[in-house]
């Protein structure tokens, strides 16, 4: 599993150039591979790529990316607070896009942050649709769900 991921997660760093300055992202490879170890070397045994090791591999990520993604909301509306260098909004939207749409909710709604700007909003939601579409997508070809 912790080939899995490894591969997975810096895959995604070579190939999408926001995540390469994000320290959001490389907090959340870090969460994602200890839990992968530790559920290798303590819980049970995986196999690499196995369907099995990629469905805890994506249960991990869409916990972790949530956590992290409300942390980095949670940082830049302190820094708008106290009138510090924020953090890029196309950051904010790569850790949206990797599944962190649902904790960037949770965030807009209880810290208030990023709910007025029209353009993030409208970006925001582009998001989300790509999202929802490939949890549909996703879900068709599982064979869960038929369009």
């Amino acid at each position: 599993m912790v080939i899995t991921a490894s591969a997975i997660l810096i895959g995604l760093l070579a190939f999408i150039r926001p995540l390469q300055k994000n320290s959001f992202y490389l907090l959340h490879c870090g969460i994602v591979i200890l839990a992968a170890w530790y559920i290798e070397t303590h819980l049970f045994r995986v196999t690499p790529f196995a369907p099995k090791t990629l469905v805890l591999f994506l249960v991990y990520q869409f916990i972790s990316i949530n956590i992290v993604t409300y942390l980095a909301y949670w940082v830049d509306k302190r820094a708008a607070v106290r009138g510090e260098w924020r953090i890029p909004e196309r950051n904010l939207h790569a850790l949206e896009m990797l599944g962190g749409w649902s904790g960037a909710l949770l965030a807009q709604k209880i810290l208030r942050h990023k709910n007025k700007k029209k353009s993030y909003r409208a970006e925001f939601a582009f998001v989300l649709v790509m999202q929802l579409g490939f949890i549909v997508v996703a879900l068709h070809l599982l064979g869960i769900w038929r369009i």
